[in-house]
């Protein structure tokens, strides 16, 4: 694969007058925050309630030690994710740092104040170098979206199954009135079920049927709405993500979380590739020369990408002929549907950090 022209980093923050360096271990209830000056000096540290009051005070304690720019945040897409965004309205960069090193804790112990520490240490060294999402804009809202769609599909699909495996033991009378109506139709018509006082199995079963059936219309249209919503947002922020072939509204929404509100925290199109998982991993040693598998980055993505792949596997025939022309040179239809995939992040990537402007029509699919 032919190596690309790497963007310019984005700005760092100044740190030349920086003083303190701030790391927080953060929980549901109490973030614990640990301060340092630059040299490595322990400051101290303080436990903070998890209101908007608390962060408040925790940035005012941080402050009066001196001039704080950087700050090191365990769970910044969890628990951390509100003092985040009250951190960087400040003005300050927050890092993303991932939990300790397990053999690092076993030798020093664990306390919230030490993982605290860590933290302010990760950032002064320089490995925690991944900038936190700001999970303040339209991306965050699509998540939400995304993630009651999920929720509701999946109870959905449950109901179905319950239902059908009431008819199964249904009275015969009933369950041959409905024998062979696909689903949509078998929904409709249990949902148009007589309302009846369950007095004996089979009257319970009618009663059970109605009230599946009922649910199932209940969270279809719950999803309706949430697809209409995830839409309508994407089409507001970046719309030309929606126009590229073979991205619908659910894989768009997985890459748009993936990249976060402030995608300009991502280095490059390899960076988001990397992020995504679809970028191959060095696995050489001595005379042997390879590439292995990334199974890491955002699974959604990742499969999001994967679905992109296919859906143009099956209707376009550049992409056809690219595999074809990967699998000549003697690669595996996997290996090539990697390589692919790897193609299409970058091709999404420019998407994602060169939107059209929002008010902007969006351009015919005719």
């Amino acid at each position: 694969m032919p190596s690309m022209p790497q963007r310019d980093l984005p700005a760092q923050t100044d740190t030349s007058n920086e003083t303190v360096i701030l790391g927080v271990d953060t929980h549901r209830d109490a973030h614990v925050a640990a301060l340092l000056d630059v040299q490595g000096a322990s400051l101290g540290h303080r436990s903070f309630p998890t209101t908007a009051t608390g962060y408040r005070h925790l940035l005012q304690w941080a402050q009066q030690h001196g001039t704080l720019k950087r700050a090191g945040v365990e769970g910044t897409s969890s628990y951390g994710t509100a003092l985040t965004r009250h951190l960087q309205a400040a003005g300050v960069q927050v890092l993303e740092v991932n939990q300790p090193d397990k053999a690092h804790r076993r030798r020093r112990g664990k306390t919230d104040a030490i993982d605290a520490e860590t933290a302010a240490r990760a950032v002064l060294s320089g490995r925690a170098t991944a900038m936190a999402k700001s999970g303040d804009g339209p991306v965050e809202m699509v998540r939400m979206f995304k993630m009651a769609k999920d929720s509701a599909t999946k109870s959905r699909a449950q109901a179905i199954n319950q239902l059908k495996a009431v008819l199964v033991r249904a009275d015969p009378t009933l369950r041959e009135s409905l024998t062979g109506l696909s689903n949509p139709r078998l929904i409709g018509q249990c949902a148009d079920l007589a309302p009846a006082t369950p007095t004996a199995p089979s009257t319970a079963a009618a009663y059970t049927l109605r009230s599946l059936a009922r649910r199932i219309l209940q969270l279809t249209a719950e999803i309706d709405d949430l697809n209409a919503q995830i839409t309508t947002a994407i089409a507001a922020h970046c719309p030309d993500l929606l126009n590229c072939y073979g991205v619908g509204p659910d894989t768009a929404a997985a890459l748009l979380i993936a990249a976060g509100d402030n995608p300009e925290r991502l280095r490059s199109e390899a960076s988001f590739a990397a992020l995504c998982g679809a970028s191959p991993i060095q696995a050489s040693s001595g005379k042997t020369q390879r590439h292995r598998l990334n199974r890491g980055g955002d699974r959604q993505a990742n499969s999001a990408l994967y679905t992109i792949a296919i859906a143009r596997l099956r209707w376009n025939t550049r992409t056809r002929d690219y595999v074809a022309r990967r699998q000549t040179q003697g690669k595996t239809r996997r290996e090539a549907i990697r390589c692919l995939k790897r193609y299409i992040a970058r091709e999404i990537y420019q998407l994602i950090t060169n939107p059209s402007p929002p008010n902007r029509a969006l351009p015919s699919t005719a």
